[in-house]
């Protein structure tokens, strides 16, 4: 008689119950990715309307470049604080007051008529992006868990092209009636926070509340690499949503805020479409496509100009959202993979104040040039800089650290 050998069989219910939990996780990834598009919605939905402002206000292009680079102001500002705070204070602290300044910036926005308004409106509104980049983002890996990461990565970096683009199309359509669906926006994003599964940090604090956001050791190198190619993506798309309103303007000969919006719609459309088309490749191949398409895409830009050519001035901001999309979801790819999930706010914050810092500094140059030597000359000097430091960003990241170059 031959000895019997147990064999262990698979629980069904409890195979059952893995998969109803991994569902129920791959569902508060797209939920918790909401809050992120809504207060990005909001982010850019003033780019149309800015031309009509101008015009019933009376301001310069250099003063239309200011009231944009205050939303960069408040969002640098809230980057300094919002990361590390939700790292030690959980993410729903931050999110919520963060949500409520939004919806503040949507009633001052609907009601603006003076450059001070605009110009809180825009404060408020880069505070609010400031603490979703950091919080929300973070906030959306949390509750991803380890196996997701990807997945996080992608679904976060889409949700703030998604909301970016979304925001000028519909004011392009709506006008100031925008500001009104952008608050039940909010709203919704404010029910999605609360019900959250993330849980209150229990590591003790340490160090500074306000500091310059940073990467625990040995991440400085994927932190360097994901700057080298976001920061050129989204200053170039930062420009586009400041400036190419009033380049179509004047291509056009109208002031409608369809074409306007309808641009800015389809340069983060093509921004989300390139993440999810590169998705599978490894992180480096992400950054170096990135990089050359902001190059290609500053270098279309200068041939719109010199051309007067609205197609190409079109393939310039095509070319500028599929760079930023590329370079953000490089990024954050990068940060996922080597940041602990105790500091991954701050290092989140650390890679969009990179980002943010030229996106604020060089459109505002530009607008000042424009105003002193014309838009084609702005324009031109603004696209050959970006081109230099898109294509430093490629070297940069061929020449980085070969951990940081997988999938």
């Amino acid at each position: 008689m031959t000895g019997s050998r147990t064999v262990a069989v698979p629980d069904a219910r409890e195979a059952h119950g893995e998969k109803e939990e991994g569902a129920a996780a791959t569902r508060w990834v797209w939920t918790a990715a909401w809050p992120v598009t809504a207060v990005f919605v909001l982010s850019n939905a003033a780019t149309p309307l800015y031309v009509r402002w101008q015009r019933e206000i009376g301001f310069s292009k250099g003063t239309l470049t200011v009231i944009f680079a205050c939303y960069i102001v408040g969002l640098l500002g809230s980057l300094l604080v919002s990361g590390v705070v939700s790292d030690r204070v959980g993410r729903k602290p931050v999110l919520l007051p963060a949500l409520g300044l939004a919806m503040a910036a949507c009633a001052i926005f609907a009601s603006a008529s003076a450059v001070a308004a605009l110009i809180v409106a825009r404060l408020f509104s880069g505070i609010a992006v400031g603490a979703v980049v950091s919080a929300g983002m973070a906030a959306v890996t949390d509750v991803a868990g380890p196996g997701r990461r990807r997945l996080a990565a992608l679904l976060a970096s889409c949700a703030m092209v998604c909301g970016a683009g979304l925001g000028p199309l519909l004011a392009g359509v709506l006008g100031k009636g925008v500001f009104v669906l952008e608050a039940v926006l909010l709203a919704a994003a404010v029910v999605a926070v609360v019900r959250m599964p993330v849980r209150r940090p229990v590591a003790p604090a340490k160090g500074a509340w306000v500091r310059m956001p940073g990467v625990p050791r040995g991440s400085g190198g994927q932190l360097l690499m994901g700057i080298a190619v976001f920061a050129p993506g989204i200053t170039a798309t930062s420009f586009v949503l400041s400036l190419g309103p009033s380049l179509l303007s004047g291509l056009l000969d109208t002031t409608s805020p369809v074409a306007a919006g309808a641009m800015a719609f389809v340069m983060f459309l093509t921004a989300t479409g390139a993440q999810f088309a590169v998705q599978r490749l490894d992180r480096r191949t992400i950054l170096i496509a990135g990089a050359v398409s902001t190059t290609i895409g500053m270098g279309a830009l200068i041939a719109a100009v010199r051309a007067s050519s609205v197609p190409l001035l079109v393939a310039a901001a095509l070319l500028a959202g599929a760079g930023q999309g590329m370079g953000q979801l490089g990024g954050l790819s990068l940060l996922n993979s080597s940041v602990p999930a105790s500091r991954l706010a701050e290092a989140n914050a650390a890679l969009n104040v990179g980002g943010y810092v030229p996106a604020g500094v060089l459109p505002v140059t530009a607008g000042y040039l424009s105003d002193a030597a014309g838009l084609t000359t702005g324009a031109t000097v603004f696209g050959a800089v970006l081109m230099a430091l898109a294509l430093v960003g490629g070297l940069v990241v061929l020449a980085g650290p070969r951990s940081a170059r997988g999938k």
